[in-house]
């Protein structure tokens, strides 16, 4: 059975598609973590770390709520699809769904943090239909802008198809999905990068997409990822989000552990201090 998280009514299900090694030294991902920084985040994370090379994780996120409704955030990185060149296929999210007792078919909302192929790998089957058939696919309007301008490849495999299906729902900013659930607008990583964020009382929990993507940026939040689309942007998003609850549990995609607690504001001050 996955790894499940429960906030208020919500029950958040981490759902993992493959796990790998990064394409490149860690050390370039993040040119300005220094030593000091890699012992600490290898200590925090020790499941990111194998034989000195960073261990990627490739996960989605299921939100099931009491009513029923379930939404999908991200759709892995698929069977085949543009990242067999660096992350592994085929990824296995039907069986993880399958695990956590989710027919696809009663999934209503897809919401897409961001159009990397590690993300959306799942978002089209086969056929070039919507894997997710009977789901709206949330996407913000700035990412589909970037990636019908920049990436037309993708854009004709994934949001034309969408769009033609009336599948393709396109949001600008906050995006209220239920009480006390919201889509929120964190660019930096890509233009129209988003996050998904629970609450319930003083407690918080953010499905961060790419918001951060390693332990060193948890640690740190102002060290830059090399893959950033606009790294001040992203930082910025980064910090206010992490800023945004005393109380804040991250689901994330890419760390060793699906669920981890945010280091408090002082606590991270002091860890750039050392």
């Amino acid at each position: 059975m996955p790894i499940s998280k429960t906030i208020g009514g919500v029950t958040v299900i981490a759902l993992e598609d493959g796990t790998g090694p990064f394409f490149e030294p860690r050390e370039v991902a993040f040119p300005a973590a220094d030593p000091r920084l890699w012992a600490e985040a290898d200590q925090r994370d020790p499941a990111s770390v194998r034989d000195g090379s960073w261990q990627l994780k490739f996960r989605c996120f299921a939100l099931r709520f009491d009513d029923g409704r379930i939404i999908v955030v991200d759709a892995g990185i698929g069977p085949v699809s543009a990242p067999s060149t660096w992350a592994p296929l085929p990824g296995r999210l039907p069986d993880e769904l399958a695990a956590a007792g989710i027919d696809r078919h009663d999934v209503d909302t897809v919401v897409l943090t961001h159009v990397h192929t590690d993300h959306v790998g799942w978002a089209m089957d086969a056929d070039g239909a919507a894997f997710f058939p009977n789901a709206r696919y949330l996407v913000q309007a700035a990412e589909v802008a970037a990636v019908e301008s920049h990436e037309p490849t993708l854009a004709q495999w994934l949001l034309a198809p969408l769009r033609a299906a009336g599948q393709l729902a396109m949001v600008d900013g906050t995006y209220q999905l239920a009480p006390g659930a919201a889509v929120r607008a964190t660019p930096g990583h890509t233009p129209g990068h988003q996050s998904v964020v629970l609450t319930s009382g003083e407690e918080a929990l953010v499905v961060t997409g790419d918001l951060l993507v390693h332990t060193v940026q948890l640690i740190d939040p102002t060290q830059p990822y090399h893959y950033d689309d606009d790294p001040a942007l992203a930082r910025a998003s980064r910090i206010a989000l992490l800023e945004s609850a005393n109380d804040l549990v991250l689901a994330t995609p890419h760390l060793g552990e699906p669920f981890v607690r945010a280091i408090q504001t002082g606590d991270a001050n002091a860890s750039r201090r050392r």
